[in-house]
């Protein structure tokens, strides 16, 4: 049948109840959040005069919580404008409301026996053959399915998002045996495609698979701790980005996930696996206990393993827990010869064969885990999955692995590693060691740019399924290299399609990348039919090099400074009028430089979590790479809608002037960054790329033509730089800028009202962009400018212009 999601209902508005509201909301669904009436009144409604039946109370509890929700931070929306997308409720007054529904989720609290009476009232009001799917994290969904219609059973299941749900790609689907096939397939797609998850098919067993490999090695770590005599700031030292993991790394991302909750989901596995090989390891060592007895459960307590105080000096700092003498002291900085070793190889798989043979403690902890992490993934086959993949997926996506814990052992060599877990008492499960017998010596391979794993029933290696649908630049770069040089490599993607892939520190602009751009476009003009610009790593592009500018400007080389911004300008100019279509694939930061090269394309393919802005002022600096002038481009064709000018021009001014940060791909439309019809939004980061090259395949089919440069741009000269002029100097008079900052404002306008002409005129892109590099050149030698740019590189701070 064919199944859409126009309207979905959410029964329980708690932290992931709301949560999963906002991100249904984002992607354009009609969501009905549902709650408990409360028994009695608060204070204000006594104040007010109200009762247990007006509609106000009855809403309270599911409208409170939605609140909190929309004033989190990170925000758990895309935009304010999605609000509107969701309606508030409550379960007496508001359940009929589910017959218009086509998919109910329930959130409610994790008690079997609350969950059913929920069940009887959805039986009563559900229409036959829509979803039903609970967000459990620890009861078993068969149990929840017992005795419930034939109906219900064929289309219900678990649906386990992670929180935060816009944030955390992992979405488990748990199906019971009665689970229709076609709605086990339609939430695989749907979850991936929609809500840009990574969807991961479990099995119905204790935490599923992401908590049950994720507590089993947080438990195991936490045992470890004692062990080795390892410190906090150690084990985050070890387990951060070294590991291809987040900077939260284990015991910061515990503060904030919540002591508790880790507690709870350990407790579950202790209890339901008596006979788990690893059943002691998810008792909670005398520590830990410790910290749950003083409510130390991290960020909701305001203390865990980090607490943040205020010194003498009322700076705050963040002190690190003993864990031997459960005392907060300052942090210790961490010193290991692996871990320095280990920042020199940018591979992660690489760099895993360097920590495997550190000699001190570091490489030490890295054996001793990950040798018990392989003896445990390997015995949970196939007891939680039948497919060893859907584990890496799930430990990548739930818990922001870099790679998963099969991805780490391929990397060390499947034997190589068997025989050092012998050294440590661990063994691998028997389909290990038959899988290396029967000749096949790794868990996952690349053929023809497509990545199989390791079947075990058929003991031969198989497509993950729907990798067909992604293009991943690891897997076919090998063989389809046109052309590269230090910060860029340029692709062959098929079909006519080429891509410009940067891979800089932080993808920052420099030389090397403009050279590649042009080189780009160069081969994309003569034997192709469209470019992508787009990467698979962190991050889109911070910027330019600022280090370079900075070291330029010391130098008083200006020259060089002119050279770069000239070439810089007309890299983009050139990729805004070549002969083919060039699509940016934007994600993440995409910020100053990249941002430009963003403002110059035919389109824009943003995932949705997209931070796109021209971030310039802040270093003293306005956007020298086009930027400017394309705002004053969109100006002037602002001004042909009918807008008010002055209005105009304020909003262009105060999104450079604010420094403004897009929040998501949507809010980067509403800044002016994208525009109308030249955008379009991948929920799904994996499909970013070749989202990216079917929409250029789309322009070139539509054939695409050249397009002329643009001369008739209209500007308002003295006319808009008096209103600049007017706010600069009002904002210095209120304090709320410095003296600094008012000349750069000024020199904003300057560039964005066409300078000092007497009335508004029609002038050229070249015009515009020879003005912006002027103003650039003469900021880059102020010494605020100097002396903010030097702040930042000193820091180590990401170096974004």
């Amino acid at each position: 049948m064919k199944r859409v999601i126009r309207k979905v209902a959410v029964l329980g508005s708690g932290i992931m109840g709301s949560r999963i509201a906002c991100h249904f909301a984002n992607i354009g669904a009609e969501v009905l959040l549902l709650d408990i009436c409360p028994k009695e009144l608060n204070a204000d409604e006594q104040a007010r005069g109200l009762d247990l039946n007006h509609k106000n109370v009855r809403n309270r509890i599911v409208n409170t919580a939605l609140d909190s929700t929309l004033k989190s931070n990170p925000s758990a929306i895309f935009s304010k404008k999605v609000i509107p997308n969701i309606t508030t409720g409550n379960f007496e007054d508001n359940m009929k409301d589910i017959a218009t529904c086509d998919w109910v989720i329930e959130v409610v609290v994790e008690k079997l026996e609350i969950k059913k009476l929920i069940y009887d009232q959805v039986e009563k009001y559900r229409t036959l053959g829509t979803l039903i799917s609970s967000n459990t994290s620890g009861i078993p969904i068969h149990l929840m399915a017992e005795g419930r219609s034939d109906d219900f059973r064929a289309h219900f299941c678990g649906t386990h998002f992670f929180n935060p749900p816009r944030y955390l790609r992992l979405l488990e689907i748990i199906p019971t045996p009665e689970t229709e096939p076609e709605v086990i397939d339609f939430l695989m797609h749907f979850g991936d495609k929609f809500l840009g998850k990574t969807t991961v098919l479990c099995k119905d067993t204790p935490a599923f698979i992401a908590n049950r490999v994720g507590v089993y090695s947080i438990m195991a770590l936490l045992h470890l701790v004692q062990k080795m005599d390892l410190s906090v700031e150690e084990v985050d030292k070890y387990t951060g980005p070294v590991l291809g993991r987040p900077k939260s790394a284990t015991f910061r991302t515990t503060d904030v996930v919540g002591l508790d909750t880790m507690i709870n989901v350990a407790a579950g596995l202790y209890n339901n696996l008596p006979n788990d090989k690893a059943h002691q390891l998810f008792e909670l060592p005398d520590y830990v206990k410790k910290m749950q007895e003083n409510q130390w459960l991290g960020d909701k307590t305001k203390q865990g393993f980090y607490k943040k105080i205020k010194g003498a000096d009322g700076k705050s700092e963040i002190l690190a827990l003993d864990l031997k003498t459960l005392e907060y002291k300052a942090q210790q900085k961490v010193k290991s010869q692996t871990l320095e070793a280990c920042k020199l190889v940018d591979n992660l798989s690489e760099r895993m064969k360097v920590y495997v043979q550190g000699t001190d403690k570091a490489g030490e902890f890295f054996r001793t885990s990950f040798f018990g992490l392989f003896e445990y993934v390997s015995d949970r086959i196939p007891e939680i999955s039948d497919e060893l993949y859907r584990i890496d997926d799930a430990m990548r996506a739930g818990f922001g692995w870099e790679l998963g814990p099969f991805e780490v052992w391929n990397a060390l060599g499947v034997k190589n590693a068997i025989e050092g877990m012998k050294k440590y008492g661990k063994e691998a499960a028997p389909w290990v060691h038959e899988m290396l017998s029967a000749g096949h010596d790794s868990f996952y391979k690349v053929e023809n740019g497509i990545k199989k794993y390791y079947d075990i029933p058929s003991k031969a290696y198989k497509v993950v399924p729907g990798s067909e649908a992604f293009i991943i630049l690891d897997n076919i770069r090998a063989n389809n290299i046109v052309w590269k040089n230090s910060g860029t490599t340029i692709t062959d993607l098929g079909d006519g399609i080429l891509n410009l892939e940067i891979h800089t520190k932080m993808n920052t602009i420099g030389g090397e990348v403009i050279q590649g751009m042009n080189k780009a476009i160069d081969f994309a003009e003569k034997d192709f039919r469209g470019l992508v610009i787009g990467n698979d790593g962190a991050n889109f592009s911070a910027g330019a090099n600022i280090g370079m500018i900075f070291m330029a400007a010391i130098e008083q080389d200006w020259d060089e400074i002119n050279l770069a911004i000239r070439m810089f300008q007309n890299t983009m100019m050139r990729m805004r009028y070549s002969s083919i279509p060039v699509v940016a694939a934007a994600h993440n930061l995409t910020l100053g430089g990249g941002c430009e090269l963003c403002l110059h394309a035919d389109f824009v393919q943003t995932n949705a979590e997209t931070y796109m802005g021209l971030v310039e002022f802040g270093v003293g600096l306005i956007p020298g790479g086009g930027g400017t002038k394309e705002f004053a481009l969109r100006l002037s064709d602002e001004f042909k809608e009918g807008q008010i000018e002055q209005a105009a021009l304020r909003d262009r001014f105060l999104t450079i002037g604010q420094a403004k940060v897009s929040t998501s791909g949507m809010e980067a439309f509403e800044l002016g960054y994208l525009q109308k019809d030249k955008f379009g939004i991948t929920m799904n980061r994996s499909r970013l790329i070749i989202d990216a090259k079917n929409k250029a395949l789309e322009l070139a089919d539509r054939g695409y033509t050249q397009p002329i440069r643009r001369k008739g741009i209209r500007v308002l000269g003295k006319q808009g730089l008096g209103i600049v002029y007017a706010g600069a100097n009002a904002m210095l008079a209120g304090n709320f800028i410095s003296e600094h900052d008012k000349k750069i404002s000024e020199k904003l306008g300057y560039v964005l009202c066409g300078g000092n002409l007497s009335q508004p005129t029609l002038v050229s892109e070249q015009y515009l962009l020879d003005l912006e590099r002027e103003v650039f050149l003469s900021l880059c030698g102020e010494r605020k400018t100097l002396e903010r740019i030097q702040s930042i590189l000193t820091k180590g701070r990401p170096l974004r212009n």
